[in-house]
């Protein structure tokens, strides 16, 4: 159903203006402060891998695919729509199926133009949908600002701060910030220190780097790994991002 009405929303945004570079989500942690211009669908698409330990219990994870719908509604307001199939295994067992669906939007609050500062909001609601094993089996929310510098013509530093509420318990603030350089018109690499609050108690602090290639204007590659710094988590991640243009 939901690769119906993809393609139903593929055909009616194709209509959009000729000439936007994409600007992505992914592959790092950090959500950019930009926004799908108006009547463009940009899908971000690819495959996770990651491992995880401690000392009683050891958990793997396959995301093939992780799929985001990015429609822009108005200047500055998006909406998204986040889908994954996922395997996920532990000590307990192996589960594998669709993970709960995603609902939200991203709004521009300020920025850019003849300003170098540009923030916007972004806030989903994760749906009990998924599959047995794989649903939080309730209600929750993912929110966070995230506030982009562009430093130099290459260099630019982006940064999130957010909270996550999936139900019960406290929740987790997040944080996250990249810092991006551009090695020509096509390439760009970024580092980013990363992690979360679990429940407001437990920090668990990340790094990770990666590289984006510019294939098309609107269609975009990207390769990305990452580790934990006080604890013991490894992953690697391949994608590919395509924002709807039209023919003049």
């Amino acid at each position: 159903m939901l690769k119906k009405i993809a393609f139903l929303l593929l055909i009616f945004f194709c209509h959009s203006a000729y000439g936007q570079k994409i600007e992505t989500d992914r592959p790092d942690q950090t959500e950019s402060s930009s926004t799908v211009p108006a009547k463009h669908l940009q899908i971000e698409s690819g495959i996770l891998l990651g491992l995880s330990k401690n000392a009683s219990n050891k958990e793997q994870q396959i995301l093939l695919p992780t799929n985001l719908f990015r429609l822009g509604l108005t200047k500055g307001i998006e909406l998204r729509i986040l889908s994954q199939l996922e395997s996920f295994q532990n000590n307990l067992g192996r589960s594998s199926g669709i993970s709960d669906l995603e609902i939200g939007t991203k709004i521009h609050l300020f920025g850019r133009e003849n300003s170098k500062t540009e923030v916007a909001f972004i806030t989903h609601l994760v749906l009990p949908t998924g599959s047995s094993g794989l649903t939080n089996s309730k209600y929750g929310s993912i929110s966070k600002l995230s506030i982009s510098n562009v430093l130099t013509d290459y260099l630019e530093l982006g940064y999130n701060i957010g909270y996550n509420y999936f139900g019960s318990g406290n929740g987790d603030l997040t944080y996250s910030l990249a810092l991006g350089y551009d090695l020509n018109e096509k390439v760009g690499v970024y580092i980013e220190p990363y992690g979360e609050i679990s429940e407001l108690n437990f920090w668990f602090s990340n790094v990770d780097a990666g590289f984006t290639y510019l294939i098309k204007d609107n269609l975009q590659f990207d390769f990305s790994f990452g580790t934990g710094i006080n604890h013991r988590m490894n992953y690697l991640s391949l994608g590919m991002s395509w924002i709807s243009i039209s023919r003049k």
